[in-house]
């Protein structure tokens, strides 16, 4: 399957250092070691710079915590441990992108306080603008962030592609268990590999 260039967008999910990165917030969840085994940031960049190279617009998504959590809300246990870790809080380091996929000129930043980019943030509004109908979704908390990403996206009506590595989690069982279940029916899984290809 080649992707339309014209018609197709990337989106890089919660690629925050807390997130995936020695010395973030998670790094005893099992985040880091993941991401190192899916070599996630260097597929990421690899499809980042084909899809710029190509004309295909690229989102970064950043969830971003105020200081102190205010108004992130406490009754889900993912909003609870991100209020209780201070984690990606609006400034530090934690809440900054990985270094080497930090967004470029011309890339769009879109800030979130939910799981999905799309949820209360201008991502559809803008992708229509484009006339984008196809989605790379690449990016961490594979069974989290970038499923509920994907979710919205396959109800918004777009072609949604997920990125087998260039996405992780907490561990492999947690990864499988979003990519062979949730994902089969909203989702194309392509790996780093195949969407440069088809990205022309």
């Amino acid at each position: 399957m080649n992707f339309d260039t014209n018609k197709t967008a990337l989106l890089i999910v919660d690629l925050q250092n807390d997130n995936l990165i020695k010395g973030g917030k998670f790094e005893a969840s099992g985040a880091v070691q993941h991401a190192e085994k899916q070599n996630v940031v260097a597929n990421i960049k690899a499809i980042a710079d084909k899809a710029r190279e190509a004309g295909v617009p690229v989102f970064h998504n950043h969830f971003v915590v105020e200081k102190g959590a205010k108004g992130i809300g406490n009754r889900a246990p993912i909003f609870r441990a991100i209020a209780e870790a201070e984690s990606i809080v609006r400034g530090t380091w934690g809440a900054a992108p990985v270094a080497g996929v930090e967004p470029q000129e011309g890339d769009f930043v879109i800030e979130k306080s939910r799981m999905s980019a799309f949820n209360g943030t201008q991502l559809d509004t803008l992708l229509r603008g484009l006339g984008i109908e196809n989605i790379i979704v690449t990016g961490v908390w594979t069974n989290m962030a970038v499923e509920h990403t994907c979710r919205d996206g396959a109800d918004y009506g777009y072609n949604v592609t997920i990125a087998t590595d260039g996405t992780s989690t907490l561990n492999e069982e947690w990864q499988k268990a979003a990519l062979d279940y949730a994902m089969n029916n909203i989702a194309t899984k392509m790996t780093t590999e195949e969407i440069i290809k088809n990205l022309g």
